[in-house]
């Protein structure tokens, strides 16, 4: 059965921070509710939830991962790390974190789809060789999908954010919508029941 055929929506949970959770602006225009609609606009039939918290780093992210990714879940979107660069934490807690999840949504039998980070350039070409490698090396490790930088054509965008420079207007989620799109459909072909 292909997703457009589907009677059912496919239930993806998309595990994040701020960026998910919309932070700044209307719910209408948070991250999983655009994407939703962008899927829907394809004939796509799919229930985004919005498992994202503001301020969560990635260990904040498994430190809930099972009570955010409910038993009929059939893919998660995960997006975490942000804050960890942010903060400047160290990138092996970062990868021990998110290692963990995908260990624990592999073990499940849930496909995913990470969405990438990268470090900001105030934390030195050191600390963002350690980080940005990230996301590439646990997604082939685990064989899961990857978005390799979930603020594409976003970050630095002065139009597109807000006036904190961090968090993106509704016009910059639907940049990352459009963007992701294509990863977001591997991933329900993946989780649709065949």
């Amino acid at each position: 059965m292909t997703a457009s055929a589907q009677t059912d929506p496919v239930r993806i949970v998309a595990l994040g921070d701020s960026l998910t959770a919309g932070y700044g602006v209307a719910e209408q225009e948070s991250f999983p509710v655009r994407l939703q609609a962008a899927l829907a606009a394809k004939g796509i039939k799919a229930a985004i939830n919005n498992a994202g918290v503001s301020g969560d780093t990635a260990s904040g992210g498994l430190a809930r991962l099972d009570w955010s990714i409910p038993g009929d879940t059939q893919g998660v979107i995960v997006e975490l790390g942000a804050n960890d660069a942010l903060r400047g934490i160290d990138p092996a807690v970062t990868r021990k974190a998110l290692n963990d999840i995908l260990a624990s949504l592999k073990q499940r039998g849930i496909p995913v789809l990470l969405a990438g980070m990268r470090a900001p350039p105030n934390l030195g070409a050191d600390y963002a060789a350690k980080f940005d490698v990230i996301y590439a090396d646990l997604a082939k490790e685990y064989g899961v999908l990857l978005y390799p930088f979930f603020l594409e054509g976003v970050a630095s965008e002065r139009a597109l954010n807000q006036g904190d420079g961090i968090h993106p207007t509704a016009a910059g989620v639907d940049v990352i919508v459009k963007g992701i799109l294509p990863k977001v459909e591997e991933l329900i072909r993946q989780a649709a029941p065949k």
